[in-house]
């Protein structure tokens, strides 16, 4: 099973490895779209105003745009530490220990805007870009990724059940077809359901803990579901698609 996450804007600084080094990142395939991407961040760095449009920032963010600009430089770290944030907080990878950590590094893997696909120890520079992110002179980060990212999602898809936690703009980046859905609503006392908006971050990282450290390995949605209960979720399935259902 590998477990498809969405990145996060707020990204951990510093880091203890070496500079960014494209051809050690697993999936090999995306090499050249990296390299073009990475290219194009610290050329658009050179200009501050260009970068802030591009990337959806505001002047109290240049260090965002100072991040970019020092992408083949800047030390790294893996992946699964370099993200912050909600659903990162939930998932918690650092309190791992033993067969659960080793589980979590080999199940774990987040679609990128600037790298593709990277497993959980892939060694990365903070960065700044976004799906919804519009690079000068470039179609859509959706319309670039597709093609090269499709046929690597599909290669893992076909060894291993994809469980897809991605929000909607990075589920673009590359479609998995067959992958295990979820989503999260928010059940009412008096029993009317909405969608929960950014608590939902929180749901999928605790549903990416119990999946990524379960000893057992799901070959379908309903054990994906069962693991899930295990772990005190309430769940909901129809076909390859799951629901988490929480109280509002």
């Amino acid at each position: 099973m590998i477990v498809l996450l969405p990145p996060s804007e707020t990204k951990r600084g510093g880091g203890d490895g070496p500079a960014l080094a494209l051809d050690s990142l697993s999936s090999p395939a995306l090499g050249d779209v990296r390299a073009e991407l990475v290219d194009e961040l610290i050329a658009l760095a050179a200009d501050p105003a260009k970068s802030r449009a591009a990337l959806g920032l505001s002047a109290s963010q240049d260090s965002e745009i100072e991040r970019n600009a020092a992408l083949r430089s800047a030390p790294t770290m893996p992946a699964m530490h370099r993200y912050t944030g909600v659903l990162y907080d939930a998932l918690d990878v650092t309190s791992l220990r033993g067969t659960a950590a080793s589980r979590a590094a080999a199940r774990l893997m987040v679609v990128s805007a600037l790298f593709g696909v990277l497993r959980a120890d892939d060694p990365i520079p903070a960065y700044r870009l976004s799906a919804g992110s519009k690079l000068p002179g470039r179609p859509t980060l959706a319309s670039t990724w597709r093609p090269a990212l499709e046929p690597v999602l599909a290669e893992l898809a076909s060894s291993d059940l994809i469980v897809d936690l991605r929000s909607g703009s990075y589920a673009n980046l590359g479609k998995v077809s067959g992958a295990v859905t979820v989503d999260v609503i928010a059940e009412h006392e008096d029993g009317r359901r909405t969608v929960v908006s950014h608590f939902n971050k929180a749901h999928k990282g605790r549903l990416a803990r119990a999946l990524s450290t379960s000893r057992s390995d799901p070959a379908d949605a309903a054990a994906v579901a069962g693991i899930a209960r295990r772990a005190g979720m309430r769940v909901e399935r129809r076909g390859d698609h799951l629901t988490i259902v929480v109280a509002a």
